[in-house]
C-alpha cells in the first residue's frame, strides 16, 4: 500500500518498501545522488536541519519515519514516545515537497520477525548508552542497515547529540560494507540551550526551563577539563546533581571520540567528549559536548 504524488505541490508519502524502491530505482544512475535522514518522527528543527543539509548535497532527499521497536529496551519508553505523523509530513512538506518519504509499518520492516540481528561494534555499543540500554545497539543497527538496503542512499546524515550513536552506524556501515557516507551534524539547541528532542515534548514547561542545567553543567565540564582531570571533572558533575532534586543523573562520562573508551588520563593526540543522561521524572535526556 502505498499513495505518492508527482505534483510539485505535495510530497510523494510511500507506506511500503516495495512501491519505494521502484520509484527509486525510475531515477537512479551512477551519478544520482540521494540523501537520505532516517527519523522516529515527532519532528523538530534539528531534524529539518539534517533534511536541508541532505537537500544541499544531494539531487534526492528520503526521510523515513519510523517507530522502531528493538531499539526500545523500556516498553512504557516505546509506548509513550509521541507519534505524530500528519504534524511531521507538514513540517517536511514546508520545507522541500520534493522530500520523499517512506512511513513504513513494523510488518512492512520486520515481515513478521520483530527481531534485532546481533553485531559486533568493536566494543562501543558497551559503553555509556550501552551499559544502561541492552540491546538498544542491536536494535539501531539493524534498522538502520534495513532501511540502507531499502534506500540505498548516497549519504546518510545523523545528529550528534545521540554521539554514540553515529559512531555505532559508521562502524556498521563499514562492516557491513555498505557503500553509504555517514555524516555527522551539529546538534541543534532551544534557547536555553537545551538540546533538541523528540522527548522535550514530553517535559512541563518549567521542567523544559529548568533542564537548561544539563547543558550548563556540560558546559562548565568542558572549562573544568582543561585544567583538571577527568576524574574531577566527574566528581563535581556528580555533586552538581545530587545537590538538584528536579534531575536525576544517570551518568556522566569523558571518554574518548573514536573508542569510547572512557578518559583515564589526558592524552594530547586524542579528542575526548563529554557525555550526559539524565531523568527528569521518567523522561530521559542526552546531550554531548566536543571537549577540544
Amino acid at each position: 500500500m502505498f499513495a505518492v504524488n508527482f505534483n510539485k505541490t505535495a510530497m510523494p508519502i510511500f507506506y511500503g518498501k516495495a512501491a519505494l524502491m521502484t520509484y527509486l530505482k525510475s531515477f537512479k544512475n551512477k551519478n544520482t545522488t540521494i540523501g537520505f535522514v532516517p527519523t522516529m518522527g515527532a519532528l523538530h528543527q534539528g531534524h529539518l536541519s539534517l533534511m536541508q543539509q541532505s537537500l544541499n548535497e544531494n539531487q534526492h532527499t528520503v526521510v523515513s519515519i519510523f517507530v522502531n521497536p528493538t531499539q526500545f529496551n523500556n516498553p512504557e519508553d516505546l509506548s509513550k514516545y509521541p507519534r505524530t505523523l500528519e504534524q511531521d509530513t507538514e513540517k517536511i512538506n514546508g520545507l522541500n515537497p520534493e522530500i520523499i518519504v517512506y512511513a513504513p509499518s513494523v510488518e512492512d520492516i520486520y515481515e513478521g520477525n520483530t527481531n534485532s540481528e546481533t553485531f559486533d561494534f568493536d566494543g562501543l555499543e558497551n559503553q555509556m548508552e550501552g551499559k544502561f540500554r541492552p540491546g538498544h545497539f542491536d536494535g539501531v543497527g539493524t534498522i538502520v542497515k534495513r532501511l540502507f538496503e531499502i534506500i540505498e542512499p548516497t549519504n546518510a546524515y545523523f545528529g550528534e547529540k545521540d554521539f554514540q550513536q553515529l559512531q555505532i552506524v559508521k562502524k556498521m556501515t563499514q562492516k557491513s560494507m555498505l557503500p553509504v557516507t555517514i555524516v555527522g551534524c551539529p546538534i541543534h539547541r532551544e534557547t536555553n540551550g537545551l538540546a533538541m528532542s523528540s522527548r522535550n515534548e514530553r517535559l512541563t514547561s518549567q521542567q523544559r526551563d529548568e533542564a537548561n542545567m544539563i547543558y550548563q553543567t556540560i558546559i562548565q565540564a568542558k572549562e573544568i577539563f582543561q585544567n583538571q582531570s577527568a576524574y574531577e571533572v566527574n566528581q563535581w558533575v556528580q555533586s552538581a546533581f545530587n545537590n538538584n532534586a528536579t534531575f536525576e543523573l544517570e551518568y556522566f562520562e569523558i571518554a574518548e571520540e573514536e573508542t569510547l573508551l572512557p578518559c583515564i588520563d589526558k592524552l594530547e593526540d586524542k579528542n575526548y567528549r563529554a557525555f550526559i543522561a539524565v531523568f527528569v521524572n521518567n523522561i530521559r535526556l542526552i546531550d554531548t559536548i566536543s571537549l577540544k
